[in-house]
């Protein structure tokens, strides 16, 4: 690990301020350190934004929910407003990590997080991510567990985070405030951005800005969601595919899908051939079957990982199941 200065700030302005001047956010640091103990990362100066007063949940004035970039992932799982309003999201957190890293790291600090590709945070293999211009050594090497959708000839790493893949199919925006105090949000689909030929860029930040909290929108009720995470093994594992559904059926049709994929995607994946398959619809087991088979629209399959393409619409097709029943 390289020498690095540490700030802990009182408030968010002083954060800011040293965000501003180069200095990196860190809260849980359940990814951040990991990387800088392998030399991935070699911040200089990072800055404790623990103590900043980003740790609510609330419900909003117009019905949806707003969780503080602070909030623990445990804490968040657990909280009886998400529970209730939002199923998908609770169980995409308590799918996540570990028990002891959900006691620690971040709502703001797992849609940051890097992906898992192990060819990223193996500093002697080529990685554009890491080292632009270096090459991608997972397009020739071992890539079972690399993205089949949203690649390019730049980079294939999958992004890692389940909480993002539920935020995405729900439609939220991320809250981010700049050092000269301008606060603007973007939603997740844009801020966690596809590698192109730029995969060193992953969120749309400006320099030295911070977020303050992701806010999921109000959604007709009654809504019914749920998160699917398919594996190797059932605990402390990331996904080879998952499923984020939501889905508001009134008066026995469809009214309105929210649909998203995680683990064959650069970025979570939204789904929205699937999702408009099933608007105006009756629940069926044909109409599972039917929607599910857009889910890998666009794939592009590497040496390894082309079963994921069957397996992400046995997923989706799945989930729809266990979401919507069937009339």
């Amino acid at each position: 690990m390289h020498p690095f200065t540490l700030t802990k700030p009182s408030d968010t302005r002083e954060a800011l301020n040293a965000g501003g001047h180069g200095g990196r956010y860190i809260a849980g640091g359940t990814t951040l350190v990991d990387l800088m103990r392998e030399t991935v990362e070699r911040p200089g100066a990072l800055v404790d934004i623990s103590a900043l007063p980003l740790h609510d949940v609330a419900v909003t004035g117009a019905g949806g929910l707003r969780i503080g970039a602070l909030v623990r992932m445990a804490e968040a799982a657990a909280h009886p407003k998400v529970r209730a309003l939002y199923p998908v999201v609770s169980q995409a957190l308590e799918l996540s990590a570990s028990a002891q890293l959900r006691n620690m790291a971040t709502i703001g600090g797992n849609i940051m997080q890097r992906t898992r590709c192990a060819y990223f945070r193996d500093v002697t293999a080529d990685c554009n991510k890491r080292d632009p211009g270096s090459g991608c050594a997972a397009l020739g090497g071992y890539n079972r567990g690399h993205a089949v959708l949203g690649t390019s000839d730049q980079c294939v790493a999958t992004h890692p985070s389940d909480l993002a893949v539920a935020l995405a199919a729900l439609e939220a925006d991320v809250h981010l405030t700049a050092p000269d105090g301008d606060e603007r949000t973007v939603p997740v689909a844009d801020f966690l951005l596809r590698p192109g030929t730029t995969p060193d860029r992953e969120q749309a930040l400006h320099p030295g800005e911070l977020i303050t909290a992701v806010e999921i929108p109000a959604l007709p009720r009654p809504l019914k969601s749920g998160y699917l995470k398919v594996r190797d093994r059932q605990s402390y594992e990331f996904a080879l595919t998952s499923a984020a559904i939501a889905l508001h059926i009134r008066d026995g049709r469809i009214h309105e899908a929210k649909a998203a994929a995680g683990g064959v995607g650069t970025v979570p994946w939204k789904l929205p051939a699937v999702e408009q398959a099933l608007v105006g619809e009756r629940p069926s087991e044909r109409l599972w079957a039917v929607a599910a088979s857009y889910a890998a629209d666009g794939a592009r399959p590497l040496r390894y990982n082309g079963f994921k393409v069957e397996l992400l619409k046995r997923t989706v097709e799945q989930q729809l199941r266990t979401v919507g029943g069937t009339a």
